[in-house]
């Protein structure tokens, strides 16, 4: 064996094979000029055994293996779609062409690749995935991008269901019919500033989305490339929904995302930008959310997550309570912040109209049932639900009971607030837009502070002084009597109860009387609130005590506890 031996060659080394000089220089260009090299290199006979290595060959020995016998079964080798492109790609490397021997190895391949009219779905499929070990060498030849354009010619011959063979016509056998441009695909970019055909929704899955996924990230890159829709360049509606198919399956697959790295993060990019171009005609808010958490997970460009946060916040109106649960990754449960951006973005572009809108109203009761459902979260700051409560104008909200709900299970929550943090998180109230019941029981609340329970109560009631004066002045006739012709009298009390007539007193005086009226409601309502606090612990000693406004609120939307996460 060691005479008839005579070359050795160490691939990537790993392998090492030992061979004949005379077979495998016979076909091979290559291995021939390196054992010429070799031999002037040592000055030796020809007897003696020459060492080669050959670096970064495709598919390694297994690769070789292949070349190997083709060379000494005299140039014949059995060709299929799973090993052509090792072949192909080994004789180029090897430089196994016609000027070295006729009907060389690279020639075969060649004449096979041209076959790939008549190939399968299967087929193609198998020959795009056996590539990836040896993906820049497949790329440098030129046949995983002829390959590519072979897979998606099958899928725009039939778009309905998979093609088992080449397509119904004359075929073209010439390898320009596999390397057909992006637009003669029907999935190349459009220049047209409407919406193109291909743009159009497409609800359903693709039947060829489920065989895509089994390709790695990169091919999935090259293929986007080949079509000239990558990146910032994707106009395709129907790539677009594959590649959130795609990143879907990606992100059950851990293996695949710790591999694919940057180029997932690509992949979701380039959807993103798909996405952007048809926005709100395509895909509804719900469905802007779906996409948000598929791209997260992958990892997404600050650029592209600006674009998609801006769709979603025009369209917040829409959003249900689910939508906005989104989970949190900054220790929080929920992720506030993206709340806050997407609130930002619709307040700003309401802002433009000058009026508050029925958009605006709906999107405070949403906000405030998102406060109500991450109040009980122990990580989330005061300065964070204040944040958002504060997040939306007055005008947003006709009634903020909602909000106080919001606060008193945040209180209940978090019970070792101090005082001041107590009172500072009030301020997010509008007592004025407080329902009578709320108020009541805001001044029964043992966690919030007096003197805010003070405030609450005094404007409650100047608010009901105020509603009987304005009805008065508007009945005039219909039995009633006019007011203008009724002398306006009012009974002030306080260490002597008195009457006194309005219309005999100035300005002044009437200012005066009104602070006085208001400095003895409040002496009044903060001993009713010393009384009702006394109450209140008198009964949380001998029993239950009884649940305040916000907490029985809690309790008849099921009870729990911190809110279910998405």
């Amino acid at each position: 064996m060691n005479e008839l031996c005579d070359l050795k060659v160490h691939i990537n080394g790993h392998h090492t094979l030992l061979l004949h000089q005379s077979v495998m220089c016979a076909f091979s260009g290559r291995l021939r000029t390196m054992v010429t090299q070799e031999k002037k290199k040592r000055k030796t006979s020809r007897a003696e055994r020459l060492s080669v290595k050959l670096a970064d060959f495709p598919g390694g020995g297994e690769g070789f293996e292949l070349v190997a016998r083709f060379c000494y079964n005299n140039g014949r080798v059995p060709l299929c779609p799973s090993n052509l492109p090792l072949l192909h790609c080994a004789a180029v490397f090897l430089e196994m062409t016609e000027e070295v021997c006729t009907c060389n190895l690279l020639t075969q391949a060649e004449a096979f690749v041209d076959g790939l009219y008549y190939w399968t779905w299967a087929d193609v499929l198998a020959a795009v995935k056996s590539c990836e070990p040896f993906a820049a060498a497949a790329d440098a030849s030129g046949l995983l991008e002829r390959l590519i354009s072979a897979l998606f010619s099958k899928i725009t011959a039939n778009p309905e269901t998979p093609v088992a063979a080449g397509a119904v016509g004359t075929p073209n056998r010439s390898s320009s019919s596999c390397s057909s441009s992006p637009d003669t695909l029907g999935f190349g970019r459009s220049s047209s500033t409407k919406t193109p055909e291909s743009m159009k929704p497409c609800f359903a899955r693709e039947w060829w989305f489920d065989d895509m996924t089994s390709l790695c990230p990169q091919t999935i890159e090259k293929a986007m490339r080949v079509l000239g829709c990558y990146g910032i360049e994707n106009k395709n509606l129907i790539l677009t929904r594959f590649l959130l198919h795609y990143l879907r399956a990606a992100t059950r697959r851990p293996a695949l995302c710790r591999e694919g790295g940057g180029g997932l993060a690509g992949l979701a990019d380039t959807a993103v930008h798909g996405v952007a171009l048809v926005g709100g005609t395509a895909f509804s808010c719900r469905g802007l959310f779906w996409v948000l958490r598929i791209v997260s997970a992958v990892g997404l460009s600050k650029e592209c997550r600006h674009k998609l946060e801006r769709l979603m916040g025009l369209m917040l109106d829409q959003a249900t309570l689910d939508d906005l649960l989104v989970s949190g990754d900054d220790g929080g449960v929920y992720d506030v912040n993206l709340v806050m951006r997407l609130v930002r973005v619709f307040v700003g572009s309401e802002e433009e109209a000058d009026l508050p809108s029925q958009r605006m109203r709906k999107v405070g009761r949403l906000v405030d049932k998102y406060l109500g459902e991450i109040s009980p979260d122990h990580g989330l700051r005061v300065s964070k639900f204040l944040a958002v409560a504060e997040s939306l104008p007055d005008s947003a909200r006709e009634c903020y009971d909602g909000v106080y709900r919001a606060l008193d299970i945040y209180l209940e929550s978090h019970p070792t607030l101090t005082i001041e943090e107590r009172t500072t998180l009030c301020r997010c109230l509008n007592y004025e837009k407080l329902t009578l019941e709320a108020c009541k029981d805001l001044a029964k609340n043992r966690r919030i502070p007096p003197g805010i329970a003070v405030q609450a109560l005094a404007s409650q009631q100047s608010k009901l002084q105020i509603r009987p004066a304005a009805a008065a002045a508007k009945g005039t006739g219909g039995g009633r009597p006019d007011p203008s012709q009724t002398p306006r009298k009012i009974i002030v009390s306080g260490s002597r109860a008195r009457s006194v007539d309005l219309d005999a007193m100035d300005e002044k005086e009437l200012l005066k009387l009104n602070l006085q009226k208001m400095q003895n409601r409040v002496v009044e309502l903060e001993r009713a609130c010393k009384e009702m606090r006394g109450q209140m612990s008198k009964m949380a000693k001998g029993g239950r005590p009884s649940s305040s406004f916000g907490a029985a609120a809690c309790h008849q939307t099921g009870g729990r506890g911190l809110p279910r996460l998405c």
